[in-house]
């Protein structure tokens, strides 16, 4: 088969033959139809996230048909439309994997990490840590779901009840959970680079009440927000436009350095949190939302070989939306 390699960080994927991967006794083969690309996939590439199993092949929003299935596989079929997330294997064993925090399990494996993942045109996948994908939705569209779509959710989740809410950084996630959002009943506030008007029009397009420089005071006090933008000054920035007793979520999975801030901005009971990765039921629930509210995923394709340009783009900010290689 054809796959995108690492082989060092920090320099580009290099395409290459090698052999289809087999299932094992718990694992599904899959015919990889999509793969999304996120800023995580450049965390690895670019050598922010430093224990990959190297060579690697990247990605971790996968979507692809079963071609074949382990001894011990069940519920799943081949045929059958499948989607592979980040988390790609827990213990069960430790308190967090018997907590349903199995997010944080110490022994966890990631998909496009330390499991070989998407940028190729078969995968193998445990089972049990697939998910269904709902009935008549385009591959592309779905793949971005799987990771930018999750960890959205989970950080959504994380605000409550919040009905004004901050999106820091406007790409991939934060285009897909502001249909959400909307969808509840909130209103959504977008924050982005002062010079990106691109992004700017792209939220008020998607229903943000409204949208402006990271950097400027908010135009009104929010009851929580979201960091999607890797960018640790900005987190002073948005406790400082939460009221009293709100919620500054941090979504990435890298961050730079947060710089100090004086214990004012902190007080008043509001609460700072990170999301780490995600769990099967995460995804359970998002997809089941996902049936119910229209989301219209917005992508830029590529093919398989043109993975670093991809990458590239998306580091350089050149496209809204998400980055997916359409791969079959």
């Amino acid at each position: 088969m054809r796959a995108m390699i690492l082989e060092r960080q920090g320099e580009p994927l290099k395409l290459a033959e090698i052999g289809s991967p087999q299932p094992g006794p718990m694992q599904v083969q899959l015919r990889v139809e999509a793969c999304g690309i996120c800023r995580t996939d450049l965390h690895v590439v670019d050598g922010d996230l430093k224990e990959p199993k190297l060579p690697l092949v990247p990605g971790h929003q996968i979507v692809g048909v079963v071609a074949a299935s382990g001894s011990r596989v069940e519920g799943f079929r081949v045929g059958e439309r499948v989607g592979v997330p980040w988390l790609g294997a827990a213990c069960g064993e430790c308190r967090f994997c018997r907590n349903e925090q199995e997010n944080l399990c110490d022994r966890a494996r990631y998909t496009g990490y330390q499991i070989d993942g998407g940028f190729a045109e078969y995968c193998v996948a445990d089972a049990r840590y697939c998910l269904r994908i709902p009935e008549g939705r385009e591959a592309c569209a779905v793949a971005p779901w799987l990771c930018a779509g999750l960890i959205g959710y989970r950080s959504l989740r994380m605000t409550g009840d919040a009905e004004r809410l901050g999106f820091y950084g406007f790409g991939a996630s934060a285009h897909i959970l502001i249909q959400i959002a909307r969808h509840q009943g909130r209103s959504v506030y977008a924050f982005t680079r002062a010079s990106d008007e691109a992004s700017q029009a792209f939220a008020r397009q998607l229903g943000a009440v409204w949208a402006g420089a990271a950097e400027a005071p908010a135009p009104v006090e929010l009851d929580a927000a979201i960091l999607f933008a890797p960018a640790g000054e900005l987190v002073p920035a948005a406790l400082r436009a939460v009221r009293k007793g709100g919620v500054v979520v941090c979504a990435g999975i890298h961050m730079s350095d947060i710089p100090s801030f004086p214990y004012s901005v902190l007080w008043g009971e509001r609460i700072l949190r990170s999301v780490a990765n995600l769990t099967r039921k995460d995804g359970d629930e998002f997809l089941r939302i996902a049936s119910v509210v229209p989301i219209r995923t917005e992508t830029t394709l590529y093919p398989l070989e043109r993975a670093n340009q991809a990458l590239a783009d998306l580091r350089s900010g050149a496209l809204q939306g998400a980055a997916v290689l359409r791969i079959s």
